[in-house]
Formats: C-alpha cells, sequence, structure tokens
C-alpha cells in the first residue's frame, strides 16, 4: 500500500485511526496576501494554457509550482521546497510514496528535514479523490516531525488543480479541512 492507495476518506480513520471534521473557512483570520507582478504576470500567461492542456502535469508545473515559490520567497527562502520526492515514513501503515510537493520549515535542498509543514497534492479535475491521499501524506509528515523531535505539531495540506484548492490542518489527530474551495 502507498499513498495513492488511500481513496476514501473511510480508509484514512478505519487504517490509521484519526477523527477528520470539516470546518468551513479553516483560514478566515489569515489576511490574504497580494501576489507579486511576476506571480500575477506567469498566471496570467499559464492559465490558458494549463487549463487547455488539462493534464495534473501542466497543472503542476505552469500554475501550481509558480504559486509555491512564490510563498517560498514571501517567506524570504527559508523553506525548503521538494517536487516529486519520495517520502517513504512508514511502510507497514501504507505511508510511502512520492508527495507531488513537500515544504520545510528549513532551507535545506539537499534533503527533506523536519519539520515538514505542507503537503500539495496536484490533481486533474477532482479535488475530493485526492483528499485521502493528501491526508495520508499529512499523517506521514506528522510522524517524521515526530521522530525528528520537531516541535511542530500542524501540518497543513491542499488539494489543488491549480485553479481550485482544499485547504487542510493535521493537529494531534484531529483533522480540519475548509469546505470550500478558492
Amino acid at each position: 500500500m502507498s499513498y495513492s492507495d488511500f481513496k476514501t476518506i473511510d480508509q484514512i480513520i478505519n487504517i490509521l485511526g484519526v477523527m477528520v471534521s470539516d470546518h468551513a473557512h479553516l483560514f478566515a483570520a489569515v489576511p490574504p496576501v497580494k501576489p507579486s507582478p511576476q506571480l500575477s504576470q506567469q498566471l496570467e500567461e499559464c492559465l490558458d494554457l494549463a487549463t487547455s492542456i488539462s493534464t495534473e502535469k501542466a497543472r503542476s508545473e505552469l500554475l501550481i509550482t509558480p504559486i509555491l515559490l512564490e510563498v517560498r520567497r514571501v517567506l524570504n527562502f527559508q523553506m525548503g521546497f521538494f517536487s516529486g520526492t519520495t517520502f517513504n515514513v512508514e511502510s507497514d501503515k501504507g505511508l510511502v510514496g512520492a508527495c507531488d510537493f513537500l515544504l520545510t520549515a528549513t532551507p535545506n535542498q539537499a534533503f527533506v528535514t523536519a519539520p515538514v509543514m505542507t503537503i500539495v497534492e496536484a490533481k486533474d479535475d477532482n479535488l475530493r479523490a485526492a483528499l485521502a491521499q493528501c491526508i495520508a501524506q499529512m499523517i506521514a509528515a506528522q510522524l517524521f516531525n515526530q521522530r525528528h523531535q520537531s516541535d511542530n505539531k500542524v501540518v497543513l495540506g491542499a488539494v489543488s488543480t491549480g485553479t481550485n484548492w482544499r485547504f487542510m490542518r493535521c493537529r494531534g489527530s484531529l483533522w480540519k479541512s475548509i469546505g470550500q474551495n478558492i
């Protein structure tokens, strides 16, 4: 079993034993950040192309990657950015495989170091179909952080088509996700 084998929230609950709850407006208190002119221009140039090609790879490269790199710039490059990295944490629980995107709270790019703070799963059109896979990756990130004595207790996650995003937060064994796409 691997991350991609998790297809339903019921599997996550039954196999990994976590509670999942749905909360609208999870990040309502977080003020919006205006995108840089560079990001705005890139997204304007690539949006039609990415949606016309309409593959996970095109959306990932043309829309999601520029947004995540903008986050990295906003944080003054003090975070690690990994794309398509193998993240094998616990094979007995099926917490193995590659993550589309993985962000860490350290700028190290040589290898993944704790704390892992964000997982982003790219998908073609169906955000719901990827929620379980992303949650499994977030649980793996939480275990990874604990094993490396990280004080970071929260892992964030998102499933995205590049134009729609669904955000989640893991704290302990209680999961929250926003109920709307942005």
